[in-house]
């Protein structure tokens, strides 16, 4: 039976670190309406200082860029070394650009770059960036440690109240400063933000981590995450319609300024008031995502919002009065809330944490790129053209993306067991002479003995298999028969090296166990399937031997 609304909402106030919850939340608060303040100043003194509207454009692309290009490797480093000092760096740096940058706009032409220019906005801007690339992964997985997996979406719904919440308060309160005083003053005060994080952040004692097999490096760490993903649908899933949502709505953060200042003819208060709008619907989401979450899926919730985005296009590019646009804000907000939600829950339930800011570093690293590709071409398609084309086309191409719905369905997280497969960890073969963690390649065959009349249902099950085997670090994987023995059927595959294959014993689950199990139903044989390793010979360490694409039954194609 699915929860009530009242039961989704589980008590904070439990012995596993609410108070450090609590702390981070805050500090988190307070850092966003700093990056929000920052947003909108930023945005604004671009639009002072320059006509082109793909200038302005590129604000939106400066921030999401170093996302595209970072996120990666911010996700495998989060997953190999201490998160807290890693947050410590990311958040002292961040403190010293807006700092920077609040003291060059401040002091004007007496600064050695001279008067501030749009340029160096953008340049500072996309130093920002790198610092939010490195840093959003990692901050997002701090999450899952501080919180069990039962309110686990409960929590990630509060950091989304906390970002809109910012999204509240950030931009009125940067359009007042903006107002009265200077752009300046904003970027100083995010500064200042950013160190109160830090402080935070040196007051957390991170409790250690267990380690699941040998110690990865940094590339094999990427190529497992990368890997990880490639091989798992819900996760894929996620990733076509979270691009897809974010190429068109990043319309909305890329060219409301510029609707606001060249169509309305407003000014920076009234921006500011249209971003307080947007914030105040996504906290009126949160406090609703409990009944919005009861009555639909995840998957009806994207496709409810990106419908909303449609309608957001077709405002923004039609409508001529602001006080008809607030309301379309306000329920812009909303559905921003839902889908942002619904896309981060998705991807943090699909996985393990030992790969979990490595899967977070590709989701945003797909967000990122449909926002940074997005805001590039409606900007440089209303230069060439004209806003309200730009705007409208974004609207056709959003409602073009609600068919994704149909091939890539989002998958419901409950259920799932990513505790680890006890005893298979355990099952590594007692080996006559010592074995190095480089020694490879290593071959692993299991032999079945199945009745030929369920050879067709073997198969399905076994392709499941083969997913798991690839998603966890095999190069190959599938079934061979043996042409003499017709019951005789043998899954194999082949891994790198023997440290890897250790690895693959520590991140077999209990989910995955299922599915082992339903393949080993159809083995009809007095004594369990037998398990044989294969080691290179002789052997060759660190080389991974380059193996020629096979056309085998059951093998994941």
């Amino acid at each position: 039976m699915s929860p009530t609304p009242a039961e989704a909402r589980p008590d904070l106030r439990t012995p596993f670190a609410y108070h450090i919850f609590r702390a981070i939340w805050i500090a988190s608060l307070v850092s966003n309406v700093g990056t929000w303040m920052q947003n909108v100043a930023g945005v604004w003194l671009v639009t002072t200082l320059t006509t082109s509207a793909l200038l302005v454009a590129l604000m939106q692309t400066a921030t999401s860029l170093p996302a595209f290009l970072l996120s990666m490797p911010a996700g495998a480093i989060g997953d190999l070394i201490d998160r807290r000092k890693l947050l410590l760096f990311t958040q002292g740096f961040m403190a010293a650009v807006a700092l920077a940058l609040g003291a060059f706009t401040l002091a004007g032409p007496h600064t050695f770059i001279g008067p501030i220019r749009a340029i160096d906005v953008l340049g500072f801007t996309f130093l920002l960036g790198m610092g939010s690339a490195l840093n959003g992964p990692i901050w997002q997985t701090v999450t899952t440690e501080l919180v069990p997996r039962p309110v686990l979406p409960f929590a990630i719904t509060l950091n989304g109240v906390s970002n809109n919440i910012a999204r509240a308060i950030g931009p009125a309160l940067g359009g007042l400063i903006i107002a009265y005083y200077s752009p300046g003053w904003v970027f100083m005060l995010n500064g200042l933000s950013f160190l109160g994080t830090w402080a935070v952040v040196y007051r957390w004692r991170r409790e250690a981590q267990s380690e699941g097999g040998p110690a990865e490096n940094f590339s094999g760490a990427l190529r497992a995450g990368i890997r990880y993903v490639q091989y798992s649908p819900p996760l894929v899933a996620v990733l076509v319609r979270t691009f897809a949502f974010a190429f068109g709505a990043s319309t909305l953060w890329a060219l409301l300024s510029v609707v606001v200042a060249r169509r309305l003819h407003l000014q920076s208060g009234s921006y500011a008031v249209m971003l307080s709008w947007l914030g105040a619907g996504a906290v009126t989401g949160a406090l609703l995502i409990g009944r919005i979450g009861y009555r639909f899926n995840l998957n009806r919730r994207v496709l409810l919002g990106s419908f909303v985005f449609v309608g957001t296009n077709l405002s923004m590019a039609l409508v001529t009065s602001e006080y008809w646009l607030f309301p379309v804000m306000f329920l812009t907000g909303m559905a921003w809330l839902i889908v942002m939600t619904s896309f981060s829950t998705s991807v943090q339930l699909h996985v393990p944490k030992w790969v979990q800011a490595r899967a977070v570093s590709i989701y945003m690293l797909v967000f990122q790129a449909g926002m940074t590709l997005g805001s590039v071409v409606w900007g440089e398609l209303a230069d060439r053209t004209t806003l309200t084309l730009a705007l409208l086309i974004a609207a056709g191409w959003l409602l073009a993306s609600l068919a994704l719905a149909l091939p890539f369905p989002m998958h419901e997280p409950e259920g799932l067991d990513f505790s680890p497969a006890e005893p298979w960890s355990d099952r590594l073969p007692l080996a006559e002479e010592p074995i190095e963690a480089e020694d490879g390649p290593v071959i692993v065959m299991i032999d079945y003995d199945v009745d030929p009349a369920d050879h067709p249902a073997f198969q399905v099950a076994a392709r499941q298999l083969t997913r798991l085997r690839l998603r966890d670090g095999a190069l190959r994987a599938g079934v061979f028969t043996d042409v003499s023995q017709p019951r005789r059927l043998t899954e194999f595959f082949y891994v790198a090296t023997w440290a890897e294959h250790e690895r693959q014993h520590h991140r077999f689950t209990r989910d995955d166990q299922q599915v082992e199990a339903e393949v080993r139903r159809f083995h009809q044989g007095d004594e369990p399937p037998r398990v044989t390793h294969f080691l290179a010979f002789p052997r060759t360490p660190n080389v991974e031997v380059a193996v020629p694409p096979l056309q085998v039954a059951g093998s994941a194609q």
